[in-house]
């Protein structure tokens, strides 16, 4: 008897190896795609839009279950923030100007950012001076501590200046003491432009050096000693 296989049992026998590895191909596609399709799972997408500078937003305070402690801790953080935006120095000069008419321009309310810009570092920084071999840091030693009398916070900070070089001359560090007072959050307008450096829209009310040499922008800095 002759054991070659018939053409039609051979056809047969190819026809099913194609449809399995057809088969086996069809089902690891579609676990692909069902991997790479989201809407089994929710996403959130930002859009950004560029609107113009002068547009505003209204914020209005909403009261929910924990935001107290969270707008607190919130308030700390930003004090922290405007006391090292407002005080440190680089050595760039044209840095300092962007930081200095942009981030503490935001937070600061138009009294205390009039007393500001009226600080002898401010004066020169904004005024023809070239980029300078010095820079002045910010360093925070204690905790912020809130008055509830005075409805104000009170920060000590060390500040120190170092060379070109980086060298900091210890002996020469200041302490410093200010009390800081904010506008209360709600019903408050800020410029579309300036919401992601000051998303609640807090404005530093009262900047008061409590204890120290005077302001540090004043006599803090190395080019005053």
């Amino acid at each position: 008897m002759s054991k070659r296989v018939e053409p039609p049992i051979l056809l047969s026998r190819l026809l099913v190896f194609v449809c399995a590895t057809a088969i086996v191909v069809l089902v690891g596609m579609l676990i692909t795609l069902a991997k790479m399709f989201p809407l089994n799972r929710p996403q959130i997408f930002f859009l950004s839009t560029a609107l113009p500078s002068e547009r505003t937003v209204k914020l209005i305070e909403m009261s929910t279950a924990g935001a107290d402690e969270n707008v607190e801790l919130y308030k700390h953080a930003f004090i922290r923030e405007y006391v090292r935006h407002r005080n440190e120095v680089f050595t760039n000069a044209e840095a300092m100007q962007n930081t200095w008419n942009g981030k503490v321009r935001i937070m600061s309310s138009e009294n205390v950012y009039a007393d500001f810009i009226n600080t002898a570092m401010f004066r020169a920084i904004m005024g023809t001076l070239p980029d300078f071999d010095f820079s002045c840091h910010v360093s925070f030693d204690d905790k912020i501590m809130y008055f509830s009398a005075e409805n104000a916070y009170r920060v000590r900070f060390k500040y120190f200046c170092a060379d070109a070089m980086g060298n900091i001359q210890e002996n020469d560090a200041k302490y410093y003491t200010v009390q800081i007072k904010l506008h209360e959050i709600g019903d408050t307008e800020i410029n579309w432009a300036d919401r992601i450096d000051n998303p609640l829209g807090l404005r530093v009310s009262e900047y008061k050096v409590i204890e120290g040499d005077g302001d540090p922008l004043n006599t803090g800095f190395r080019g005053n000693n």
